[in-house]
């Protein structure tokens, strides 16, 4: 009996361990499983993920960009919400990544650094021509060559002369009658002072009562004698020049002003120069003259700046190199910006402003109007305040975040969707999403008139290219001009829509390039601007391809200071524009353009 109890307990006890374990493994799973799927669903439910790069992309599940194939990050709380509907809004990742940076608007007196460029020339009110004032034959030159400082007074030549004699024997016979007609004595005398010689030279003639047939030049001035007239044996006129004398002392720096700087340059500017031959030691002055009128050869009008040089130290003919810090005009002080914070269309000019609060940081189209040019930055006529932030680095990765959210940008003023696609994860995704641009791969369509009238400007370049490979400064000079006359003669009506665009952008930086050229001495100086100038020309073969015939893009690593740069050429064979014989063939073929 009691076995038997035993029996009964062990099997209550085994049924009671087997409901326990069949409740733990079977009613906690079944718990799990009911209960874990919500909660995933209510998470991928809650996260967006986006592209920190363009935040207008929106998805339901992590992956990567359709537009530029990165990876999608979360996005962050309030990032989506936006306090004007036309602000591009940009998480702190988004902007660190586009290298956005913002600086404050500021108002300050407009001043422009004008560079200029000139030489030291010998001041010509200090010029001097040292003349005989008697006619004969030189007999005596005591300074022979030029470049030899003479002092006042200094007898300088020895000039025999009939004329003398037959001046002094009037002297001594008018002398003899001076009582009766003493008239006839004092003509004689003043006869001899208007050969400058002095009463006390008479004196001694009259003492001596003998006549020389030879007498002495004596130098009128001190200076530095700058040019030598005559040589041993010459015969002079009454009055001729014998030598020209210079006092260097003070001298003239006269600098080149360009057409387009006239407008900053005035009398009374303070201008800081230095010489290349004096390296380390800047000289100052004040401009004291601007010509009135332009050289019609060179463009440019003189200003002149007056420079004491007691030591010595400026020469005539020394390159001099000037910086005058111009202001505007006006007294009021107005709002300058960096050029990097300001895009141009060709027919407007915009920024990107800046607002925060505590739903984000966002970026906000702003049409402004341009002032003058101040080398790295812009003087706003119109369109910004003082103390407003605008981004001054990013602002082509701001304008592209807009253009494809469809709102208001560079190129597009109304805003509105810039391209159509697919859906993709709850976001509309270009049908272009990872490759180029349809603008940047397909150049804009141009008229037949328009192709007609970039051909000379292309037949120019190529010329100016030639005569750079052959090293001819000369004809490279001469085919930039006949490129900026090319250029001058296109006109804009025959360009529409957005070639429009581009001819407006791509032309004005062909001007800037080649618009001092005519002005360079050194080949070195022409090479750089058809670096410029050839920049501007793949730019604009790029957005238009107007030539009708194939176009080989080139490039060598080496020029450019080692930086690289690029060339158009009909050949495939590379001739070198920006070392000609000396590298002829270096270089490779990046791109053909058909």
């Amino acid at each position: 009996m009691n076995t038997n109890i035993k029996r009964i307990s062990m099997a209550a006890a085994a049924l009671a361990a087997g409901l326990l374990l069949g409740w733990l493994i079977f009613g906690r799973s079944g718990s799990k499983t009911a209960g874990g799927h919500p909660h995933d669903t209510k998470m991928a439910g809650e996260t967006i993920w986006t592209c920190s790069m363009h935040p207008q992309i929106r998805m339901n599940e992590p992956g990567d960009c359709p537009l530029c194939g990165m990876e999608l990050i979360p996005l962050e709380t309030g990032q989506d919400s936006e306090i004007d509907p036309m602000a591009i809004s940009m998480s702190p990742t988004a902007r660190q990544l586009a290298n956005v940076s913002t600086a404050l608007a500021g108002s300050m007196a407009p001043v422009k650094s004008v560079r200029l460029n000139g030489k030291v020339q010998a001041d010509e009110r200090l010029v001097f021509s040292q003349s005989s004032h008697i006619p004969g034959r030189v007999e005596k030159l005591m300074v022979n060559f030029t470049g030899e400082f003479i002092t006042k007074g200094q007898v300088i030549a020895s000039v025999y002369s009939p004329d003398l004699v037959a001046a002094q024997e009037e002297l001594f016979e008018a002398r003899k009658i001076k009582d009766t007609q003493p008239e006839l004595f004092n003509a004689a005398k003043e006869k001899l002072k208007n050969w400058k010689f002095s009463d006390s030279q008479i004196e001694q003639m009259l003492q001596t009562g003998t006549s020389k047939d030879e007498f002495d030049v004596h130098a009128d001035v001190s200076g530095y004698v700058t040019q030598k007239k005559v040589n041993l044996g010459d015969y002079l006129r009454k009055g001729q020049a014998i030598y020209e004398i210079a006092d260097l002392s003070t001298v003239w720096a006269l600098f080149d002003v360009y057409e387009s700087d006239i407008a900053w340059i005035k009398k009374g500017d303070q201008i800081s120069f230095t010489v290349a031959s004096i390296p380390g030691e800047t000289f100052k002055g004040t401009i004291s003259f601007l010509d009135p009128v332009l050289d019609p050869k060179t463009r440019v009008a003189k200003a002149r700046v007056e420079a004491v040089d007691s030591g010595l130290k400026l020469k005539p003919e020394m390159f001099a190199s000037g910086t005058v810090a111009a202001r505007l005009p006006r007294k009021s002080a107005r709002i300058v910006v960096p050029k990097t914070a300001v895009m141009w269309t060709g027919k407007r000019s915009v920024v990107y402003v800046k607002s925060a609060s505590d739903k984000g940081v966002n970026f906000v189209m702003r049409e402004v109007t341009l002032g003058p040019a101040l080398g790295e930055s812009f003087v706003i006529e119109r369109g910004l305040q003082k103390g407003e932030e605008i981004a001054v680095n990013g602002t082509f990765s701001i304008d592209a975040a807009a253009q494809l959210a469809g709102k208001p940008s560079m190129m597009n003023q109304a805003g509105g969707p810039a391209m159509t696609g697919h859906k993709h994860g709850g976001t509309e995704a270009p049908a272009s999403a990872g490759k180029t641009s349809p603008a940047a791969a397909k150049p804009a369509a141009i008229s037949r008139k328009a192709k007609e009238a970039l051909q000379p400007l292309y037949a120019e370049y190529l010329n100016f290219k030639d005569a750079l490979v052959a090293d001819n400064l000369a004809e490279a000079q001469k085919a930039a001009g006949e490129m900026q006359t090319a250029l001058a003669k296109i006109k804009m009506s025959v360009f529409a829509g957005e070639s429009h665009n581009s001819w407006m952008e791509y032309s004005s930086e062909l001007k800037n390039a080649l618009q001092h050229v005519p002005h360079y001495t050194t080949i070195e100086e022409v090479r750089t601007a058809f670096l410029k100038a050839s920049e501007a020309m793949i730019a604009l073969t790029r957005a238009l391809n107007p030539f009708n015939r194939f176009l080989y893009i080139q490039h060598c690593p080496m020029a450019n200071g080692n930086k690289g740069a690029d060339w158009i050429s009909l050949d495939k064979e590379i001739k070198n524009p920006y070392f000609g014989k000396a590298m002829l063939n270096c270089g490779e073929t990046k791109t053909i353009i058909k």
